[in-house]
């Protein structure tokens, strides 16, 4: 199968996606949110909407061209350990495999089997050249990519490191505030915070403020963002959280379905987002340098920060923005 054949299949995908009617959209809503409570219609759309905007003949050729893609005389198989934590992260993972030319041996993960199962279904229908399998133990394969928890990295990497391997482990995504924001740059951060309800490695977990005047104006802002405390997981975590804060007398604020709390760490628990204070920008690039491998996404407004992405960009990743930074393509592309 040529190149061209495997973007074609994708783009087709995409516009599958895009001419779902209703019914059939909301049967899918339905089925994945049945086995995720996370996955609610709102969050199953977005991720779908994201890929429908990706799966394009010219989108997917200006990716890969600089790979100098082939076919390939012996497609090697790959085992994709697939993370569950917000719908079709996986299907990056899946989408490079078979558009280098490899063999997809898939492990779904038992939070995202329904879309990422019907994905899959869809794109075999397509395109029944393509060779993937679904399997509960991938044993024996030729290399291995897999996303987990830094204690699951470890067990990763037990069992695969003998092998060719991309083992991702915990990131998150931190947002910086210098003061100058509005209150639509701040809503549009309350996106970064609350899509996907904060499950994502994209999603911010951690702002970087030169004040507590931040604090407030984002806590205002993001009063449009309320929907999240109807799932009753999201208000069971926030419900949670806001009793050990008041227990233990830690100092922190509260807008009704977010808590915000100062602290060095990075990860905030759902329905949390911590703040450190920062003194000048020189300050601020000495702290994030200590925590660069830990973080995905940095978020500022228009991007002013370097290396930064505009606020409420978090969840639009480019097909080119690789998860923890390491290129797939490149790694797949080296097993020829």
């Amino acid at each position: 199968m040529s190149l061209e054949d495997r973007i074609a299949a994708f783009a087709k995908l995409g516009e599958r996606i895009g001419h779902l009617s209703d019914d059939e959209r909301e049967d899918l809503y339905q089925r994945a949110e049945a086995q995720n409570r996370w996955f609610t219609h709102r969050e199953v759309a977005a991720a779908l909407d994201a890929w429908y905007d990706l799966l394009t003949e010219e989108a997917l050729q200006a990716w890969l061209d600089g790979y100098h893609l082939g076919e390939i005389p012996n497609p090697k198989s790959i085992g994709i350990m697939m993370a569950g934590n917000i719908p079709a992260v996986g299907f990056h993972d899946l989408m490079a495999v078979l558009l280098v030319g490899h063999k997809a041996c898939v492990k779904l993960s038992s939070s995202d089997a329904v879309l990422m199962g019907w994905l899959i279904r869809n794109l075999l229908e397509i395109e029944p050249r393509f060779s993937i399998t679904i399997e509960e133990f991938l044993k024996a394969k030729d290399a291995y990519i897999a996303t987990g928890s830094d204690n699951s990295a470890r067990y990763f990497e037990y069992y695969f490191g003998k092998y060719p391997n991309v083992i991702r482990k915990n990131r998150t995504s931190v947002a910086i505030l210098n003061g100058d924001e509005n209150e639509s740059d701040l809503q549009a951060l309350g996106r970064d915070v609350f899509q996907y309800y904060g499950l994502g490695c994209r999603n911010v977990s951690k702002l970087y403020v030169n004040g507590m005047e931040s604090i407030r104006r984002f806590l205002d802002a993001v009063e449009n963002y309320k929907y999240v405390a109807d799932n009753h997981k999201y208000f069971n975590n926030y419900e949670y959280n806001k009793s050990i804060y008041l227990v233990n007398r830690e100092p922190h604020l509260d807008n009704g379905f977010l808590l915000v709390r100062e602290s060095e760490g990075l990860v905030s628990p759902i329905s949390v987002v911590f703040y450190e204070i920062y003194n000048d920008e020189y300050e601020l690039k000495n702290s994030l340098s200590k925590i660069s491998d830990k973080i995905q996404c940095i978020l500022s407004k228009d991007a002013w920060y370097p290396q930064s992405l505009p606020f409420g960009e978090a969840q639009c990743p480019a097909l080119d923005d690789y998860a923890d930074g390491v290129d797939t393509i490149g790694f797949l592309k080296s097993l020829v």
